[in-house]
């Protein structure tokens, strides 16, 4: 009897110090075992194939939560007190994660991969000056257009050829007031003409679309189904649907915004270790020929584009984004839209 009771005493030391260990790996530390949470308003399927690939890598979960980017804003404002995050992958380029830095959502971090790259390269904001976020890969705003609706030749080539009247009702783009590939299109125009000509030439381009859908892919998927011969969106989406043998082909305006689709990690997160090391997997050739393979444009340089555009070849259509002036009235020009368009 002394020996079954010594015996279960040893038995519940060790379920005892078992427990303590499990509750030291979860304290935030961040161990190699602990999952990593990721945040992505990406193609569901592309951000899953990128968290199988670096849980093969590294025998470390990956547990990827999708939405779209202004809902995962949202949650991780209203997870500040307890944030479930690690990373923040994607949001329709820098804006997003540009306003998130005054919100307290974001931490600095910048992985040694990308420590000497300058801030702005060829026209092109490569990362944050205090190091907020980093970008995976670039991003064309242009236009897609239906090879059998529209010839090469008469694509439009400029934001202004978008008013021809040859294009009324024939043209699709989001609703700046839901969707950031949009809002991107409207702060850059008004940037670059001003507020009154901005907003004068978006209520005559909204008399040309025949739809203004909510969701930023939605405009490229329409001109795939011959729903509209003009699309405003980020070229990997014309790509996308090209690849599969629908007729779509995409043109680089003449001064578009060019810009990367960065990764941060998130302020507070439960496993700051785990998510800087996918942020490091993320600029490394494995994740790079994965958003390759996709259609995106990689930064890595030892990766090659699968797609006719490349940061060389774009530099000169990349317009200048004056980021304080859209850090200062991003908020302000959706709600505009939302009263003066919708």
């Amino acid at each position: 009897m002394k020996r079954i009771l010594s015996l279960l005493s040893v038995l519940l030391l060790v379920g005892f110090l078992a427990a303590c260990a499990g509750e030291s790996s979860g304290n935030g530390d961040g161990g190699d075992s602990e999952a990593i949470t990721l945040y992505s308003p990406e193609t569901p399927d592309l951000t899953k194939e990128l968290a199988q690939k670096y849980e093969e890598l590294y025998d470390q979960t990956v547990n990827v939560q999708y939405a779209g980017t202004n809902v995962l804003v949202n949650q991780m404002m209203a997870e500040k007190g307890n944030p479930q995050a690690d990373v923040w992958y994607g949001g329709g380029g820098i804006l997003p994660f540009e306003t998130a830095v005054d919100k307290g959502i974001i931490a600095p971090f910048i992985p040694e991969s990308a420590e000497d790259w300058e801030v702005v390269e060829n026209g092109v904001k490569m990362k944050h000056q205090d190091g907020y976020y980093v970008g995976t890969e670039i991003f064309v705003l242009g236009f897609a257009y239906n090879t059998e609706l529209v010839s090469e030749e008469e694509a439009p080539k400029t934001w202004e050829d978008l008013l021809d009247p040859k294009w009324k009702g024939k043209i699709q783009f989001s609703n700046p007031a839901a969707s950031g590939t949009a809002t991107l299109m409207v702060l850059s125009y008004m940037m670059q003409h001003g507020e009154e000509e901005g907003w004068e030439y978006f209520k005559a381009l909204a008399e040309q679309a025949n739809s203004i859908p909510d969701s930023g892919s939605a405009p490229t998927k329409g001109v795939a189904m011959g729903e509209a011969h003009i699309a405003v969106g980020f070229d990997f989406m014309a790509y996308e649907h090209q690849a599969k043998g629908e007729t779509v082909d995409f043109v680089v305006p003449d001064k578009t915004p060019i810009l990367v689709n960065p990764a941060s990690l998130v302020e507070g997160g439960p496993n700051p270790e785990g998510g800087k090391k996918f942020m490091e997997f993320m600029l490394s050739e494995d994740a790079q020929q994965i958003l390759a393979n996709w259609y995106h444009i990689p930064i890595n340089p030892e990766v090659e584009s699968k797609t006719p555009l490349n940061l060389d070849t774009l530099k000169e259509n990349a317009v200048d984004l004056d980021i304080d002036w859209v850090n200062e009235n991003f908020d302000r020009i959706r709600s505009e839209w939302q009263n003066n368009i919708n």
